[in-house]
């Protein structure tokens, strides 16, 4: 048990110093800045009987999560409650969004967030959607989800036993398959073109709080049948350091097949683990080709100066590549710096052509470790 008031990085380091965390160690360099070989060649695409959606297909909803406990959010939860509840009436405004609260906070959540949101009294922990809903797959024309045993990033966030109901609790409100895996794993972990092509780290998969004993094959091969990919591009990631062990989704982002937003940190910041791994992912990308053969076309999006943004924390997530694409409109996060803030506008507006650029301040939320994409889940399908 830890102290779950702390923001989700200090979380991390707390617990390492107690020795609380086993952080795994197989399948990854010590070293982020050390590249890693790309994954094996690609299966041919009639090997894959379901398929893994892109973020930028018609969705049917977005789903988030209600800010549910003081002990982790503490003073600051009025404050989140106040940002999901802005995101999901901004989200409301594109396609349907369905608000998961406790029963208890069901009615308080409603008022918040007016009659054109969702609240669906399911029990949750915290609100990071991303990582708790399932992972939704299309298969035979139907909507399945795989439940990948949420286990509080590699039990770092305790409890959780809510949270890794979620899964099962909307596949049943919804009436929609579930598939079971062996892997443990969250939503962050992927990012995908939905053409064949997966990116992940080794960090936040190849790990022993998650898959103890498992192999970079193992999961990988896991990967393939579950959500129908062809191609696993591998990054190192960051081991340790945060509570997700670098999810891919602050790092690398689709915005079509072959072409791929890269965070970078700001001019003149001091490089550190953070900027080895995205400097190793380029590596990566630079020498890898996605499931149909194709080089990867790499764009910086670059943070903000940390000197300028709002409510700047060591435990801050202020990466641009943390954006969330709905329906007809891509939702990016607003730190406060205006010039990168206009810069990575300007770079969503270049690859999501049509669809309106919308930025959100969401200062608790990333001085808590996460960001617009952590806090959100898509479902496939056409909106009712």
């Amino acid at each position: 048990m830890f102290a779950s008031s702390l923001p989700r990085r200090t979380i991390l380091r707390a617990l390492t110093a107690v020795g609380a965390v086993a952080v795994g160690s197989a399948g990854c360099s010590e070293n982020p800045a050390a590249p890693a070989p790309a994954a094996d060649s690609p299966e041919p695409a009639a090997a894959a009987a379901r398929r893994l959606g892109a973020e930028w297909e018609s969705h049917a909803r977005t789903y988030l999560s209600w800010p549910a406990s003081k002990s982790i959010w503490a003073e600051d939860l009025p404050a989140v409650r106040e940002e999901i509840a802005g995101l999901a009436k901004a989200i409301a405004g594109y396609e349907p969004v369905v608000l998961l609260a406790r029963p208890e906070h069901a009615d308080a959540a409603q008022q918040a967030c007016g009659d054109t949101v969702e609240v669906v009294p399911i029990p949750v922990d915290d609100l990071w959607a991303r990582d708790t809903v399932p992972v939704f797959v299309e298969e035979g024309g139907k909507v399945a989800g795989v439940d990948f045993n949420f286990n509080g990033w590699g039990g770092k966030q305790k409890p959780h036993d809510k949270d890794n109901a979620v899964a099962r609790s909307v596949l049943g409100k919804y009436g929609l398959a579930r598939t079971e895996t062996w892997i443990t794993a969250e939503g962050g972990s992927f990012e995908t073109d939905g053409a064949g092509t997966l990116m992940v780290t080794e960090s936040s998969l190849v790990n022993d709080n998650r898959n103890k004993g498992r192999t970079r094959q193992d999961i990988e091969d896991e990967l393939k049948k579950l959500l129908g990919v062809r191609k696993v591009i591998w990054f190192a990631g960051v081991r340790g350091e945060d509570i997700t062990d670098a999810h891919v989704d602050c790092l690398a982002r689709f915005t079509a097949p072959g072409v791929v937003l890269l965070d970078k940190a700001a001019p003149g910041t001091p490089p550190d683990s953070w900027s080895r791994a995205a400097d190793q992912a380029r590596s990566v990308l630079a020498n890898a080709t996605d499931a149909d053969g194709k080089p990867f076309k790499v764009v910086d999006l670059v943070q903000p100066d940390p000197d300028k943004v709002e409510g700047y924390g060591e435990d801050s997530v202020i990466s641009y590549a943390n954006f969330y694409v709905a329906n007809k409109s891509v939702f990016v996060p607003k730190f406060g710096d205006a010039e990168a803030d206009e810069r990575a506008q300007q770079v969503l507006r270049e690859h999501f052509p049509g669809r309106e650029i919308v930025p959100v301040k969401i200062p608790t939320i990333a001085s808590g470790g996460g960001g617009i994409h952590c806090s959100t889940h898509d479902q496939p399908g056409q909106p009712s």
